[in-house]
This record gives C-alpha cells, structure tokens and sequence, in this order.
C-alpha cells in the first residue's frame, strides 16, 4: 500500500484537514477497491482471456465439423441381432428404447494438427500468462500504478524459466483433478467411490486455495517451485478466514454465470454466453488476490521492512 501512503502524504500537505481513508483489507473496501479498478480489471481481462481462448478454439474445431453417426448405447449391436435372428418383440421394444443415434466429430488430420497446436499454446504460455496477469492484479489490490501491457511483460521476462515449468506443472495438475472429479462424481453414490469423490474434490479446493498464493509468490520473491508449494500450504491455513471467504465469492460467481448461461441458452439468448470473456477471469483473480496478498505481507514483507519509505525488502526479493 505504500503508493497509497504516499497519496495521502500529498493530501496532507494540500489538505491538512482531509481524514484519512482506512484501507485495511476488508469486505466492504474490497467492493470499494472493486469498484475503483473495474476500468483497469476490465483491460486485463481481455489480455487474461487469452489462457481459454486457444481451447476453446479447439472444443469448436472438435465439435463443429464432419461428423458420423453411430449408436449411443453397446447393446444395439446384440439387441439388432437378436431382433435380425428371431424377430422378437421384446429385442424390437428394446432397440427403440436404446437405438439413439449420436454424431460423432471425425477427427482429420488437419482439425488433429489445429487441437494440437492450440493446446499446445496453452501448454507453453500457461504460466507465463498467470504471472503477467498476477503483477498486475498485485499492483491493482497494493493500490500501486498500474501499466498494465509493460508490467504484464515485465513479469514475464523477470519469470520467464520458472513460469513455463511451473505453468506446465499447474495445468497438468489441474487438468488431473478436473478429470478426477468429473469421473467420480457419476459413480459417487456407494461408500468407496463417494469417499474417493470426496477427497479428490477436497484436493482440488485445496489446489485451488494454493494457487491464490503460488504466482504472487512467484512475482515477488526468489523461491524454487518446491518452497512455492510448501509455503502456498501453510498459507491455506495462516490465511483460512480470507481463504474460506475467497473460494466462496469465487464459486458463488462462476454458480451465477453458469446459471446465467444455462438460462441464455434455454431462451435462445446469447448475451451471458459472450459476457464472461469480458470480466469474469479478472474478477475471479482480483478476489484470489485480495485474499492472499494481505497474508503474504504480514508474514513474508513486513517482517523485513527496513526503511521510513515504506519499501518492502525481503531477503531473496524479485521484485
């Protein structure tokens, strides 16, 4: 908050009698500073969306082209073979019950080679677009200036080694318990599976607490990948109350624009489909790091403020 300190510092000597603004990282100043930065925010969600852009580029080559037709259920095969050899008309019955047909997308060579390419532009620029994108959002939550395609860029540079192979890590692990969690869930009705359902998604609430910390982490200090990891887990517990907070305010507004979606959709209205490209991954950073920044000053910078400047020099700082 130092430019904030140095804001009021000016104030001061225009107008002595201006009262200080109280910016302790509430809930209430979080809707105030929300509010201030929505101009900025807007703008880098236009560069942040650029993570989700190459995918779904290629759901879109993968879905919309050649198709071909074949049955959704594995007992048409038998059931069109009883039906063929004795005519009977129960296998008649059970044909029209399961003789759906589906349009399977062929996959070419050349919509493989697009998937491809757009997956693997994901792969690489993964973590380097969380670490231009979290250089800013600190800078927005600090209450710090704000040059948003200089400083995005800088980030990159400064973290150009570490960002691709944490980046590449941090998808993979993401995409797993994504897979985890989508494949347990249908089986979660009897004990194991629903105990196996359970604690994949208890992992990956808990990744999901970890992430607030690991790319500030990254921007601001000189630590290996392995102490990122063992520090965003303690961090999960120093910081429970924003944490808890956190992940709340984010799954009550992905709920909302999912429900949003689902509701455009069944109206034939397309607005709160092409909306969220325009704020919802700035907003859902912007919660992540107002939640965990306070943390990591009080318990990594402030420690080791040394000067009437309000400088934070922390050993092993990047920047």
């Amino acid at each position: 908050m130092g430019s904030q300190k140095k804001l009021w510092s000016f104030l001061q000597r225009e107008r002595p009698d201006a009262e200080a603004e109280d910016t302790t990282p509430t809930l209430k100043f979080f809707f105030k500073l929300l509010w201030r930065k929505a101009g900025k925010l807007l703008t880098l969600n236009l560069m942040m969306v650029l993570q989700v852009i190459p995918l779904v580029v290629a759901l879109l080559v993968y879905f919309f082209g050649a198709t071909t037709p074949t049955v959704e259920h594995a007992v048409y095969a038998p059931l069109l073979g009883t039906y063929i050899a004795g005519g009977s008309p129960a296998a008649a019955t059970l044909i029209g019950a399961f003789g759906g047909q589906l349009n399977v997308p062929v996959l070419t060579t050349g919509r493989l080679v697009v998937i491809a390419i757009m997956i693997g532009f994901t792969v690489i620029t993964w973590g380097w677009q969380n670490v231009g994108a979290a250089y800013n959002l600190r800078s927005l939550v600090r209450g710090d200036s704000a040059f948003l395609w200089s400083d995005y860029f800088y980030a990159i540079r400064r973290n150009l080694k570490q960002g691709l192979l944490f980046g590449i890590l941090d998808l993979t692990l993401i995409v797993v318990l994504a897979a985890d969690i989508f494949f347990f869930y249908p089986l979660s009705q009897g004990f194991g599976y629903g105990l196996m359902y359970g604690l994949v998604l208890a992992l990956g609430i808990l990744y999901l607490t970890m992430r607030f910390y690991i790319y500030p982490m990254m921007i601001t200090f000189d630590l290996s990948i392995y102490k990122l990891l063992k520090n965003a887990l303690l961090f999960t517990m120093l910081g429970i109350k924003r944490n808890v907070l956190a992940v709340l305010g984010i799954f009550f507004v992905v709920i909302l624009n999912a429900v949003a979606i689902l509701w455009g959709l069944s109206v034939g209205f397309t607005v709160p489909l092409i909306l969220p490209f325009f704020y919802l991954l700035a907003l859902l950073g912007f919660i992540s790091m107002y939640a965990a920044y306070p943390a990591i000053k009080r318990y990594m910078i402030d420690p080791y403020e040394v000067s009437d400047e309000d400088e934070d020099i922390t050993p092993q700082a990047n920047d």
